[in-house]
């Protein structure tokens, strides 16, 4: 069986064997970005890399660099300062790819050295021809600790050969240029992402737990978001191992195991004869699986996040409060049943195999895509394994690489998984530096120049050199780009939502309607007051025009006319309205009189009739005469 050590020292030297297949089956699977060659043209191709496993890697985008190899320093172990080398760039260059040769210290410290002397990407060489393999962060001590959660920009291996390809196109003097891709590092086949964490519960491990620990408490909210809107389903898992045969009546196997040896786990604190065992750590692990099935039982998998963070608050190691007790009031305060997950949990002390935790074992072996899961903690998104810092920004643009294109959630729009290429030079997009519009948008694949929607008002054009107001309500913003001016109380507007939306210079006024619109002199050029009696003044956007005497002057007309028969004709126009209304009114009158007459005197005639001359079929009819004599 094959022996492993993940991600803990074993304590004093006694080795737990993983429970895995026969070793020839065995198989760690390396994560892999495409690295494409753009120039020179000589050397044009695409070749695998391996993604190291920490800095941030920008899952579901790409890269363009230039790839510079240092004259001092090739391995990358000491600081480029030293070396009076640098790899910023200058303004409108390609940012910096470094390529350095494995060997002599960790790949996690060449990165940072590189980091720290401007490069924005590190190309690892490799020194023998062998499969690619991953660069994985070393156990972290105080010192390695402090630049390896620094670490920020991405960094890949590459093979011994390819390396060699690189350096001699370099030192031909050729420049060469890359293309670090990320798109295709997780599969993105639907609308629904499904990834899992192996992770643990003890929080006395070092540095990579408390990173653990931070990182579960910094993504619960983006966590819960994308389960609790159906756009995840996300599995938590624990490593375990088991106890060799020989071994599991010793002291050791006793204290970190339970089942009799079928599920062990390290002593946190790396000494039997004090603190907590292993087995503690196993059976807190067993419960937080159960809270898990419990809560998602109850349609709240989401749950595991409070409790898991809960707990780290509420019950640790250092405060002696990591146990039963403190465990089953974080579930009581969550909603939880105790007993539901007491039930799950089974018996410790059975000689007999454990379902939750057999089946986590079964899940440590690779399956398709997926290689086996050989360290703690390990990401897996749609079936690959994540590589890079456990961060959230950087955890939630592996996940949100996931998704199909266009149908990422707003949270994978967020701030945290920007890129922010908008702030350099606003991405290359329009924008209306006036009215604070751009059409730069960052996403998590990248930006993008797309016209923007603003208060409902959408701007059309290729984004890039120009984007136009269109449709109803483009005035509302900025005016619609024309002009527009304000002056004693009255403004004028050259934008329109009608004529196509064009920028014309309103009545009374000419110009381009964009920039300027002039006020016309009516008087001068003889526009209006055109009659003999008027006296014409201008006025900004219109004018005045005046009758001399007692006249008064008609705009539409452009004429003058006298008031009194101006009053004349009013009063005569009342005057017949009212006679025309009142005859109306008496005709009306009339007409209603007669027709109430006419129907009384049928029913007169009808009733005397019907005295003389009976009809078989016709029935009582009203006698008037008679009612009048009764």
């Amino acid at each position: 069986m094959e022996l492993r050590r993940l991600g803990f020292s074993l304590c004093l030297g006694f080795l737990f064997v993983k429970l895995m297949v026969p070793n020839s089956l065995a198989r760690f699977v390396v994560e892999k970005n495409n690295l494409r060659v753009t120039s020179p043209d000589k050397i044009r191709g695409t070749h695998d890399s391996a993604i190291g496993n920490f800095g941030i890697p920008q899952y579901g985008g790409s890269m363009a660099g230039a790839v510079a190899y240092p004259k001092d320093n090739r391995k990358g172990c000491k600081e480029f300062d030293d070396f009076g080398i640098s790899f910023k760039s200058k303004p409108g260059a390609l940012p910096t790819f470094v390529l350095v040769d494995r060997g002599d210290c960790f790949f996690a410290l060449k990165v940072w050295n590189a980091q720290k002397a401007g490069a924005s990407a590190v190309l690892v060489a490799d020194d023998i021809e062998e499969p690619l393999i991953t660069m994985d962060s070393p156990q972290e001590d105080g010192s390695s600790a402090q630049y390896i959660e620094n670490i920020t920009i991405p960094s890949a291996l590459i093979e011994k050969s390819f390396g060699e390809t690189l350096k001699k196109a370099i030192s031909n003097g050729d420049m060469v240029n890359v293309n670090l891709d990320w798109r295709e590092a997780v599969p993105h086949p639907d609308d629904r992402v499904e990834y899992e964490l192996w992770t643990n519960s003890n929080d006395e491990c070092g540095v990579k737990c408390d990173m653990l620990m931070e990182f579960v408490k910094d993504f619960r909210g983006p966590a819960q978001i994308l389960e609790k809107g159906g756009y995840t389903q996300f599995t938590p898992h624990y490593i375990t191992w088991y106890c060799p045969q020989a071994f599991t009546l010793s002291r050791q196997c006793k204290s970190q195991c339970i089942n009799r040896g079928r599920y062990c786990a390290p002593d946190p604190e790396q000494d039997f004869s004090t603190g907590y065992e292993g087995k503690d750590v196993v059976l807190e692990n067993l419960r937080q699986l159960c809270v898990f099935r419990v809560a998602n039982e109850s349609k709240r998998p989401w749950v595991w996040w409070d409790y898991v963070t809960d707990f780290q608050i509420r019950c640790p190691m250092k405060e002696k409060r990591y146990n039963k007790e403190c465990a089953d009031a974080v579930i009581r305060t969550l909603g939880l049943d105790v007993k539901k997950v007491e039930k799950c949990m089974g018996d410790p002390n059975a000689d007999s195999e454990n379902p939750v935790l057999k089946e986590e074992q079964d899940a440590q072996v690779g399956k398709g895509s997926r290689g086996d899961v050989t360290i703690l903690p390990t990401l897996v998104v749609n079936n690959r394994q994540y590589r890079g810092k456990l961060e959230k920004g950087a955890v939630l643009k592996a996940i949100c690489s996931g998704f199909e294109e266009t149908t990422e959630p707003g949270v994978c729009l967020s701030d945290d998984v920007e890129t922010n290429e908008c702030m350099d030079n606003n991405g290359g997009c329009w924008q209306d530096k006036t009215a604070n519009i751009t059409a730069c948008k960052d996403t998590f694949r990248g930006r993008v120049c797309e016209c923007p929607l603003v208060d409902g008002v959408q701007f059309k054009g290729d984004g890039y050199s120009h984007c136009e107001v269109s449709g109803p309500g483009r005035c509302k913003l900025n005016n619609g780009g024309c002009w527009h001016e304000s002056r004693n109380g009255h403004t004028f507007s050259a934008c329109s939502d009608i004529d196509g939306g064009k920028c014309q210079c309103p009545v009374g006024f000419k110009g381009d309607g964009v920039k300027s619109c002039e006020d016309i002199d009516e008087c001068k050029e003889k526009k209006a007051c055109q009659c003999a009696e008027c006296s014409c003044k201008n006025t900004w956007g219109s004018y005045d025009c005046t009758c001399s005497g007692d006249l008064l002057y008609m705009r539409d007309h452009d004429t003058c006319i006298s008031k009194t028969g101006t009053e004349v004709r009013s009063a005569w126009v009342a005057f017949w309205v009212i006679l025309i209304g009142l005859g109306m009114a008496a005709g009306g009158g009339y007409l209603v009189y007669k027709y109430r007459l006419r129907s009384y005197m049928d029913s007169e005639i009808r009733a005397i009739m019907a005295q003389y001359m009976p009809l078989d079929s016709q029935g009582e009819v009203p006698n008037h005469v008679n009612d009048e004599h009764a």
